[in-house]
């Protein structure tokens, strides 16, 4: 099947409210661009250089969001452009962006890494590190950075129950988040960003609202 195909078939299968990032890292520019024209916009990389040189090549109302770890001396490269990162796992790493988009005059929206797999491979804060980052002083005066949301990474495995089990206590986080802390400049909290080509329908049944598919739409990883 073609690229835009494997688009097609997935988007008949996403929920009108759940948001398809299209995974093309390591992906050529040639793959991106048929993608676009089968109507993708929303593309997720996660490596700073490689989004940087598609962003510079490619149509400019593609939104390329962060997916991968970020490293903090990377944030300046794609400050410019980014419409979202969604890979924040500490405070350093927010006061980081804060600092940067202040340089490019902008307000970059972040979702903040949650750590729910049973693999130590996996990044993220756990529930408590989460309330100490929104209540801390520092996040208070941030300006230019807004956490929209969580992101999560279940467990590679074959074992369903135990990925639904991940997927739904990171759902029970959103919405307790959600309840406990009002909408504010610089958090409002609409985004759960979790399910990958293997596991995203499950995500949607446990309330994902945001997707990150690759391979499925542009076959294995070169």
């Amino acid at each position: 099947m073609s690229i835009k195909e494997n688009l097609n078939k997935i988007q008949q299968e996403l929920s009108e409210k759940v948001t398809l990032v299209a995974v093309s890292k390591t992906k050529p520019n040639e793959d991106i661009f048929e993608a676009y024209n089968a109507g993708q916009r929303i593309f997720g990389e996660n490596k700073v250089q490689e989004m940087t040189s598609k962003w510079e090549a490619l149509p400019k109302d593609i939104e390329w969001h962060m997916i991968g770890h970020v490293q903090r001396n990377k944030v300046k490269y794609m400050a410019p452009f980014v419409s979202l990162i969604h890979g924040v796992d500490t405070l350093k790493l927010l006061k980081e962006i804060e600092k940067q988009a202040k340089k490019n005059d902008r307000v970059i929206p972040c979702l903040l890494q949650m750590h729910i797999a049973k693999e130590e491979t996996k990044f993220g804060m756990d529930e408590d590190e989460l309330r100490e980052v929104l209540t801390s002083e520092a996040f208070q005066q941030m300006e230019h950075v807004k956490v929209v949301g969580l992101m999560g990474m279940a467990t590679f495995t074959d074992d369903e129950e135990r990925v639904k089990g991940e997927f739904e206590y990171l759902k029970n986080l959103y919405d307790t988040i959600k309840s406990d802390y009002p909408k504010t400049e610089r958090l409002d909290v609409n985004i759960l960003s979790m399910g990958m080509s293997g596991d995203y329908k499950l995500a949607m049944e446990c309330g994902s609202t945001m997707v990150r598919i690759g391979s499925s739409i542009f076959g294995a990883r070169n």
